[in-house]
């Protein structure tokens, strides 16, 4: 099944500059909002403290919540509405641990329990992340994404040539940065479930560049007689068709998800969402194009010859 017809030469490598102001824009407006508000939004995996989910029976807003726990001092908390509006659910995070709010989950109840009728209410699940546990969670989340970039640059290296993992690498920093940045936009939390999302749009971002590094490899060998920018900008022609089928039907999936999953997944189905429709774009206009810029930068010995 083609979507695209052979023959189908359009000029990906004549658009390079404006993809890179595109590219560029949406990176500075990334780290803008990052410096803005001091870095990503930490949720509990990585902030410490305690998290509490209230499911109610019936509509309530989370001004009259905070009024029945006046009672409760919960120091620096958030009350926020969990899932769909309908859900009735919320969830009350406090920046406390239960090493300092003994009987947390009893306290709330109690407290509840004199603002609304038996039976309003259910405490659906309670967690606590001490401090400790979510910095060491927050430095083992990075280091998991250095990692990976680490191996990517050797594998790429070997079996490819260096400047392919230079494209590559400057391709999955530009996915990861966006994808952050928007979450900063947006002020979503930032959790262990969106580190896994991450590195689930590093690893397929970096298997959609090495299809089309592969067609690139192939015609080099094959038609000699073009220029690189002719043999890029053919290669990706030729894989663009499997290129829009995968990832329009990865989207599908992850679509489903993230409209009928729940709330549990949602910020994670809409992390894969942003990273699969970043990381086509840069595995065409990104890792790609790198390879022609660092031709003209640093030509290869048999151009120099």
């Amino acid at each position: 099944m083609e979507l695209i017809k052979p023959g189908t030469n359009i000029n990906f490598v004549g658009s390079m500059k404006l993809s890179f102001f595109i590219s560029l824009a949406m990176i500075i407006i990334s780290i803008a909002s990052l410096i803005l508000h001091n870095g990503p939004n930490l949720g509990i995996d990585f902030a410490g403290g305690t998290l509490v989910e209230v499911k109610f029976k019936e509509d309530t807003t989370a001004d009259t919540i905070r009024s029945a726990l006046n009672t409760v001092n919960l120091g620096n908390s958030v009350i926020q509405r969990f899932g769909y509006k309908g859900d009735n659910e919320f969830l009350i995070k406090t920046e406390k641990t239960s090493s300092e709010l003994k009987g947390l989950s009893d306290m709330i109840e109690e407290a509840l329990s004199t603002a609304y009728p038996a039976g309003a209410f259910e405490i659906w699940r309670v967690e606590v992340v001490g401090p400790k546990v979510g910095k060491d969670l927050r430095e083992k989340g990075m280091l998991a994404m250095i990692y990976a970039m680490i191996g990517i640059l050797i594998y790429i290296t070997w079996r490819f040539e260096f400047r392919y993992a230079v494209g590559s690498i400057i391709a999955l920093v530009h996915d990861v940065t966006i994808t952050v940045g928007i979450f900063s936009l947006l002020n979503k939390e930032f959790t262990l479930p969106i580190i896994a999302a991450l590195l689930a749009i590093i690893g397929y971002s970096l298997n959609d560049t090495i299809v089309v590094y592969d067609r690139i490899r192939e015609n080099l060998r094959t038609q000699r007689r073009q220029s690189l920018g002719e043999t890029i900008n053919g290669s990706i022609n030729q894989v663009l068709s499997r290129t829009v089928l995968t990832s329009g039907t990865t989207l599908l999936v992850v679509g489903a998800l993230f409209f009928l999953g729940g709330a549990v997944i949602h910020d994670f189905a809409f992390a894969l969402l942003v990273g699969i429709i970043v990381g086509t774009y840069s595995s065409i206009f990104i890792a790609s194009p790198t390879i022609l810029a660092w031709e003209t930068w640093k030509p290869s010995k048999k151009k120099r010859k």
